[in-house]
């Protein structure tokens, strides 16, 4: 079974939880536990990846290393074509749709493209867009994003009906790793109002909270991404146990 008949046939079921772990951020040799503990919470997957800081040799050893303490898949979530590893399960293929930088657009799309055909890797097309606070954090600055504002939710339907029409099979909406406050309400119900049940939608950053990640589920969302969280906590199974029954007992 491939990842994305995985993830299709667990979103059949309840909506699904993703646990992002930045080995930068946890720790290389921490990544491993911060993984078991996150899939003994009820983790459908784990994402791997970060802003910077993660790549070569070292993000190699990190997936393998996590690979082996798991059993859920293990999906990369790259920061640019540095943040490939052959180890992975699958890679979220980003294309940042509101980046100023083409580069971030279609660029380093076309240059990882080869690498990821000589792996084998899976591949999960996936338009990621940045909302405020975006603008605060690491991805919106390295990925040189025009935030979609809160005020105005039919900038992010727009593009997310765009994405829809090319043919991406998820919308990543992104507040930002340790963001100030989550990816809007009215942001999420306006980009499922316009693609109706294809793509998937992912949200995450900035939700500390199962109550929040609920919300997000309410107003459309498929999958909800956790990260800083359990970067800041000591019993991550409990923190991740909390998030994953309530996302998962959550309908829209």
């Amino acid at each position: 079974m491939s990842v994305w008949e995985y993830l299709e046939e667990r979103l059949e079921k309840h909506p699904l939880y993703f646990v992002l772990i930045d080995p930068d951020e946890t720790g290389f040799d921490e990544a491993p536990r911060v993984a078991r503990e996150a899939e003994a919470g009820g983790a459908d997957a784990i994402l791997v990846g970060g802003t910077v800081g993660v790549q070569g040799e070292i993000l190699d050893f990190t997936v393998k290393a996590i690979k082996e303490s798991v059993s859920v898949p293990v999906i990369l979530f790259p920061g640019d074509i540095s943040g490939i590893s052959k180890y992975a399960d699958a890679i979220l293929y980003l294309s940042l749709l509101n980046s100023r930088n083409p580069y971030y657009i279609s660029g380093v799309q076309a240059l990882a493209a080869p690498i990821l055909l000589r792996y084998g890797l899976e591949v999960i097309p996936t338009a990621y867009l940045i909302t405020e606070p975006g603008q605060e954090t690491a991805a919106g600055w390295v990925g040189d994003a025009r935030p979609l504002p809160r005020r105005k939710p039919s900038l992010a339907a727009a593009y997310a009906l765009a994405a829809k029409f090319i043919g991406y099979r998820m919308i990543y909406l992104e507040a930002g790793s340790g963001a100030s406050y989550p990816v809007d309400n009215g942001i999420v119900a306006a980009v499922r109002r316009a693609i109706g049940s294809f793509p998937r939608v992912i949200v995450g950053g900035g939700i500390r909270s199962p109550e929040v990640a609920v919300e997000k589920i309410k107003h459309g969302a498929d999958a909800i991404v956790t990260g800083t969280i359990v970067e800041e906590v000591e019993d991550i199974k409990a923190v991740v146990s909390r998030f994953a029954k309530a996302i998962h007992g959550a309908r829209q």
